[in-house]
C-alpha cells in the first residue's frame, strides 16, 4: 500500500469515511510529504481540529511503519503534515533494485481488458507527423495502462477501401509506366505488370513510391471526366472485380511494407488490425436495425439520420441518399466486433480532436443500438504537431514531414555528438538510432498531451535539459558508478542523512504514485516531468555526496545510485524508450 493510501486510511479510521478530503504533496518540501486538508473540511475550527486529529494520528499502527509519526505536523489555517520515516525512504529505495522493472507497477486497474486503438496509418501514403504523435501517445498510455494492472489490447485500423484509395490505385495506374506513357487501362496492366515500376526500379521506399503516386493521383482527379473514372475504380472494386482488386491489392501491398519499416523503429505493438473491407459492409445491417427500432428516421430523399437530442448532441447522417456507407456506418460495425471479439470494459480511440464530435455521436448510437454504453467508449486526442520554423502541412500537395525524415535527422545529429567516443562503427550505428528514436518521442510526450507542438530537433537531441538524451546520460552515470564501486554488499547505514540524500529519496518514493496518475489521467508527460526532475536531483546528490568513496556511507548512496537508474530505464520503458548502456 503506497505512503498517501496509508495516511489516508488511518484518517478515515479516526473522522470516518463520509468526510471529503485529498491528500496530497505539499509544493515545498520543507512542509513534509503528504498533507491533507481533512481539518478543514469539518465543521469547527480547523486549526483546532487538526491539532486534535494530529494527536490521534501519532498513536496509529496503520503509520507507524511508514511514517515518522513524531512529524505529524499542524501547519497554516489547518493543514496536517506527514514526513515519511528515513529508514522506510531507504528501505523503499532497495526495494526498487530488488524489483526491477516491476517496482512502480501497481493494481489499480486488475481485472479490467481495455482496447486502446491507436496511429491506423491510411494506406495510400507514407506515415507523417501526425501519426508519429498518435503512435508514441497511444503506445505510451497503453503501457501506462499495463503498469496498472489492466490487460490491454493495441489494434488499429486499415482504412483500405474508399476514394482516397482510388486516387492512389489511378496514381499508379496512370503515372508509374515505365515508358512514361500515361494509360487508364486496369485490364492492360493486369496483362502487362512488369510494364509498371515498383519502388526499387526508382530506389524510393514503398511507401514513398506509394505517397508520390497519391499526390500525382489526387492532383489528376480534381479535373471532372478523371474524378468520374477514379469513382468508377470503387465502384469496381465494390462490385468485386478481379482486376480492380489485382491493383488494389497491389499498390496497398508497397504502402504496407513501408509502413512496417517505420512502425519497427516505433517499437510499435499492434495485437490485431481490423481491415475495413472485412467489416465495412456489416455498418448497413445495424442501420436497418436501427430504422426498424425508430433509433434513426429515413429523409423524403433516402438519407437515413440519426436522433441524439437526449445527448445533447447534433445529429449526423449514417446513409447517405444514394445509399452508400460513411464513417460512422462502418465504425458502428467495427465497435460492435471489438465489444464481442475482447470483452473489453473499455474501449479507447486516440485520434486527432478534429474527430471528437464524431466520435461523440458514434458513441452515442452504439449506446442506442445496444453494442455498449457511452461510459465504456473514450476519445484519447492529443494537440497538432509541426516542425519549428516550417508552415502548415499537407499530404495533398506533398508539403509533409515523413516520420522518416525526423527520425533519420535526429540520429544522424546524435551520431555527430558521439562519433569520438570510442564507439565500433556498428556501436556507433545503434547507439545513434536508439538515441535519436527516443530523443523524437520524448519530446512529443513530454508536452502535455492536448498541447499543439511544434517540434524542435535541436533540444530534443541535447545532452542537457529536458530531453532524451540527457536521462540517458544520467543513467549512464549510474551504472559507471555502480561499476566503479563494484560493492553489491556495503552495509546500508540510516544516520546522517544529507539534504540531497533526503531529498531524492523522497522523490524516488513518488514513482509509483506518478506512474498511477499518468495511467488514470492519460498523461505520459506526468512520467516524463518525474524523471528529468529526479534526474535533476540525483546531478545534485552526485555532486555533493561522494558514493564510490563514500566510507560508511557508500552503502546507503549506491542503493540510492542505483535505485535512480533502475527508476530512469524503467520510466523510459513505460514511455516507449530504450535506453543505451554507454554514452
Amino acid at each position: 500500500m503506497k505512503p498517501a493510501d496509508k495516511i489516508r486510511q488511518a484518517i478515515e479510521g479516526v473522522v470516518g469515511k463520509n468526510i471529503d478530503f485529498v491528500v496530497e504533496h505539499p509544493a515545498d518540501e520543507s512542509h513534509g510529504d503528504y498533507a491533507t486538508n481533512v481539518a478543514m473540511m469539518m465543521e469547527g475550527n480547523p486549526r483546532e481540529l487538526a491539532q486534535g486529529l494530529a494527536e490521534k494520528l501519532k498513536k496509529s499502527a496503520v503509520l507507524g511503519g511508514v511514517v515518522d509519526l513524531p512529524r505529524i505536523e499542524v501547519a497554516g489555517p489547518g493543514f496536517i503534515n506527514f514526513w515519511l520515516k528515513e529508514d522506510w525512504l531507504l528501505s523503499e529505495a532497495g526495494e526498487v533494485t530488488q524489483l526491477s522493472d516491476e517496482y512502480g507497477k501497481g493494481n489499480w486497474g486488475k481485472g479490467q481488458i481495455y482496447e486502446v486503438e491507436h496511429t491506423s496509418p491510411n494506406p495510400n501514403k507514407a506515415m507523417h507527423l501526425g501519426h508519429l504523435r498518435n503512435n508514441v501517445t497511444g503506445m505510451a498510455v497503453a503501457n501506462l495502462f499495463e503498469a496498472g494492472g489492466v490487460k490491454v489490447i493495441r489494434d488499429a485500423v486499415d482504412n483500405n477501401r474508399g476514394i482516397a484509395i482510388a486516387k492512389l490505385m489511378w496514381g499508379f495506374l496512370k503515372f508509374a509506366k515505365k515508358d512514361g506513357k500515361e494509360t487508364e487501362d486496369v485490364d492492360y496492366w493486369h496483362l502487362h505488370q512488369d510494364e509498371w515500376q515498383t519502388p526499387e526500379d526508382k530506389g524510393m521506399r514503398p511507401d514513398r513510391f506509394v505517397d508520390e503516386l497519391y499526390v500525382k493521383g489526387a492532383e489528376d482527379s480534381k479535373n471532372k471526366p478523371v474524378e468520374e473514372k477514379v469513382r468508377k475504380l470503387v465502384v469496381d472494386w465494390e462490385a468485386e472485380n478481379k482486376t480492380t482488386w489485382a491493383l488494389w491489392r497491389n499498390v496497398l501491398d508497397y504502402s504496407y511494407e513501408g509502413q512496417a519499416m517505420t512502425l519497427a523503429r516505433l517499437g510499435n505493438r499492434w495485437d490485431k488490425v481490423w481491415h475495413e473491407h472485412e467489416h465495412y459492409k456489416e455498418g448497413k445491417a445495424w442501420v436497418d436495425k436501427g430504422i426498424k427500432k425508430k433509433i434513426f428516421k429515413v429523409l423524403p430523399d433516402g438519407a437515413v439520420l440519426t436522433d441524439l437530442s437526449k445527448f445533447g448532441l447534433t445529429d449526423t447522417i449514417v446513409i447517405k441518399s444514394d445509399g452508400t456507407a460513411l464513417y460512422i456506418t462502418q465504425d458502428l460495425a467495427l465497435t460492435s466486433l471489438k465489444k464481442k471479439t475482447y470483452k473489453a470494459d473499455r474501449l479507447f480511440w486516440v485520434i486527432g480532436p478534429e474527430q471528437s464530435l464524431d466520435l461523440k455521436q458514434m458513441f452515442a448510437v452504439c449506446e442506442q443500438l445496444g453494442i455498449g454504453k457511452v461510459s465504456d467508449f473514450s476519445h484519447i486526442p492529443y494537440g497538432y504537431m509541426s516542425i519549428k520554423g516550417q508552415g502548415k502541412m499537407s499530404s495533398r500537395t506533398g508539403n509533409v514531414v515523413y516520420i522518416d525524415q525526423l527520425l533519420d535527422s535526429a540520429k544522424d545529429e546524435i551520431s555527430k555528438v558521439i562519433k569520438e567516443r570510442g564507439f565500433t562503427k556498428k556501436e556507433e550505428e545503434s547507439v545513434s538510432e536508439k538515441l535519436g528514436v527516443g530523443s523524437v518521442k520524448y519530446s512529443i510526450l513530454k508536452v502535455g498531451r492536448m498541447t499543439d507542438m511544434a517540434f524542435d530537433l535541436a533540444s530534443s537531441i541535447s545532452f542537457e535539459g529536458d530531453s532524451g538524451p540527457y536521462l540517458n546520460y544520467v543513467y549512464v552515470r549510474t551504472k559507471g558508478v555502480a561499476r566503479k564501486a563494484n560493492d553489491d554488499k556495503a552495509e546500508v547505514i540510516i544516520d546522517e542523512l544529507s539534504d540531497t540524500e533526503k531529498s531524492i529519496l523522497r522523490w524516488i518514493a513518488r514513482f509509483s504514485e506518478v506512474v498511477e496518475s499518468a495511467g488514470k489521467d492519460l498523461a505520459p508527460n506526468l512520467v516524463c516531468s518525474y524523471l528529468f526532475e529526479l534526474s535533476q536531483k540525483y546531478n545534485s546528490f552526485y555532486s555533493k555526496n561522494p558514493i564510490a568513496g563514500g566510507g560508511r556511507y557508500k552503502g546507503r548512496r549506491l542503493t540510492i545510485n542505483n535505485a535512480v537508474g533502475q527508476i530512469i530505464k524503467t520510466g523510459l520503458k513505460l514511455l516507449g524508450i530504450e535506453v543505451v548502456e554507454k554514452m
